[in-house]
């Protein structure tokens, strides 16, 4: 299951983002949660681990290049993809070499070229741990599996004694 963070100061946008990710049969059981104020995202990142972060690059409280920058400092094996209305080179090209953007996607977006993106970005987060040493063992492999098919099924809930609460 994948965790994917999105941002982007405009709550309508997020709402297209999210829906447009909840369509694809590719990313079914993917976690996404949303911000619109890039400062709360870093937060939750510090608490957080994401396998992708997609960023607006115009915001008004942080660029999203100066928001990709800082979360490549917090989370170097997160990857990065921006969003942007702005067809500037320029601005695709800061990016993509301060942040590390892994993908510079435009609005408004085409939903199988989104979809192909964020698929190939999350196969980009597996190699980075690989490289990182940080590649899931078969045993959280399978955890991951049977989280996936039964949720709930391996938090057990125990007493101070060990003992397992029903």
């Amino acid at each position: 299951m994948s965790r994917i963070l999105l941002v982007d100061d405009e709550p309508n946008m997020l709402s297209a983002l999210q829906r447009a990710l909840r369509q694809s049969k590719a990313l079914a059981g993917s976690q996404i949660e949303t911000f619109t104020n890039p400062f709360d995202a870093l937060n939750r990142i510090c608490v957080c681990e994401f396998d992708l972060v997609v960023s607006d690059f115009m915001m008004p409280e942080m660029s999203g290049g100066d928001f990709l920058q800082a979360l490549k400092d917090v989370a170097p094996t997160t990857v990065r993809i921006m969003l942007s209305a702005s067809t500037d080179f320029k601005t695709a090209m800061t990016a993509i070499n301060d942040a590390h953007v892994f993908r510079f996607i435009p609005k408004p977006w085409q939903q199988s070229e989104l979809e192909q993106n964020i698929l190939q970005a999350l196969e980009e987060r597996q190699r980075l741990l690989a490289e990182a040493g940080k590649a899931p063992s078969a045993q959280d492999l399978e955890a991951q599996r049977l989280e996936e098919e039964e949720p709930g099924l391996l938090h057990v809930k125990r007493t101070d004694d060990g003992s397992i609460i029903l």
